[in-house]
């Protein structure tokens, strides 16, 4: 099809969460993972909202996250259906009223018409939502002029609480979804949105290879949608036959009861000292990688054409960091937290988890990891006697 027009996006501004507990969380952003509380919710926008909301900042990355008081509110309705997820993608854009006419022509559909706020300095807030194919999470488009608080009724902290960013947190590099059939968004996502394909890739974890005739295995198809003014990516999978009900994409979207975000990717500027620090001084756990990843990744790296890497295998081992790439010189480092579920120890917490990533020279994503994770996640459910 014709390249379709812009919609402005400038950046994905911010992740709205609806969680069970706020103060769970708050511990997790500002003493887990070192962001700094930037503010909270005012009563005034909690009794008509019924939810009270906090919102955490490291480097670009900013989270709102709410928690339901009483009945009726949007994170209370989220809530009855789901465990603690993403709700709604925020994106600044540049001209509110273009974003929404284009999205109108192209057969959006509209939570509500684009709302207009006045701050006392004279800053001005334009905004509108949308439903999507993900699930229950929502896009809003903010356009602002001026207007510095997050949203109407939040309260700025005259000192940022909490965190400092120690680990070197950057942006949310992607975001990574799960669908049971991903084609309806992948068009939408092209028609509706005017996201172009950036990359593709479908496999099998090695227990479903033909010669083993196991009973079970993992697989997955991927495809990456990017807008390419902006550079917001989003990673988007679905499972992959012949065992579809024993996919951990199937698991996730059991687990989550229905499609939704299954990862944020942030970006930091040295993986290797933020992922130490992140497992000495705030006990983060990530996906065990086997021993025999590394065993193997001296050849891994001639044979994807990287020749060279800066770091030494025996780090990599020791924080179980992952490595791919298909350039000389030029690859990532990633590796993946543990599900919040099993961080909290808390089914209501979710199959939601973080991926930690530092790019040198590589813009994929980590097409040869995709089987190091689903081998982890495997063992893992495994573990917990899923599989």
């Amino acid at each position: 099809m014709a390249k379709l027009e812009s919609l402005g996006i400038k950046t994905l501004e911010s992740v709205h969460w609806y969680v069970h507990d706020l103060e769970r969380s708050r511990d997790f952003y500002t003493k887990g993972l070192d962001f700094a509380e930037l503010g909270v919710s005012s009563p005034d926008l909690e009794v008509p909202g019924k939810q009270k909301s906090a919102v955490f900042q490291a480097g670009d990355v900013v989270l709102m996250v709410s928690q339901p008081v009483g009945e009726g509110g949007r994170a209370w309705r989220y809530l009855r259906k789901h465990p603690d997820g993403v709700g709604t993608l925020n994106f600044e854009v540049e001209d509110a009223e273009k974003a929404f006419r284009l999205l109108e022509q192209r057969g959006a559909t509209f939570i509500n018409d684009v709302q207009r706020f006045t701050d006392d300095r004279g800053g001005k807030l334009a905004l509108f939502s949308i439903t999507t194919p993900f699930g229950d999470t929502t896009f809003r488009f903010i356009q602002r002029d001026g207007y510095r608080a997050l949203f109407p009724g939040y309260l700025h902290h005259d000192t940022p609480k909490g965190g400092k960013n120690r680990y070197g947190f950057g942006r949310v590099d992607h975001v990574t979804s799960n669908f049971q059939t991903m084609r309806p968004m992948l068009l939408w996502m092209e028609h509706v949105m005017g996201f172009e394909k950036f990359w593709h890739i479908e496999f099998h974890t090695e227990d479903v290879a033909a010669k083993e005739k196991r009973a079970h295995g993992s697989g997955l198809k991927s495809e990456v949608m990017w807008d390419p003014r902006s550079g917001v990516k989003f990673a988007n999978n679905e499972p992959y036959r012949p065992f579809f009900k024993a996919s951990q994409i199937n698991l996730f979207n059991e687990d989550h009861r229905g499609d939704g975000v299954q990862h944020l990717a942030l970006t930091v500027k040295d993986i290797l000292t933020a992922v130490k620090d992140m497992r000495a001084t705030a006990g983060i756990e990530f996906m065990p990688t086997p021993g025999t990843y590394y065993d193997a990744l001296p050849e891994r790296i001639q044979h994807m054409g990287i020749k060279r890497i800066d770091e030494e295998i025996q780090t990599l081992r020791d924080l179980e960091i992952l490595v791919d790439g298909d350039k000389e010189n030029s690859y990532l480092l990633q590796i993946f937290m543990k599900d919040a579920a099993s961080l909290y120890k808390q089914a209501s917490a979710g199959p939601f988890f973080y991926e930690i990533i530092q790019r040198k020279g590589d813009q994929g994503f980590g097409g040869g990891n995709f089987r190091a994770l689903f081998e982890s996640i495997e063992r893992q459910q495994q573990a917990d006697g899923r599989l």
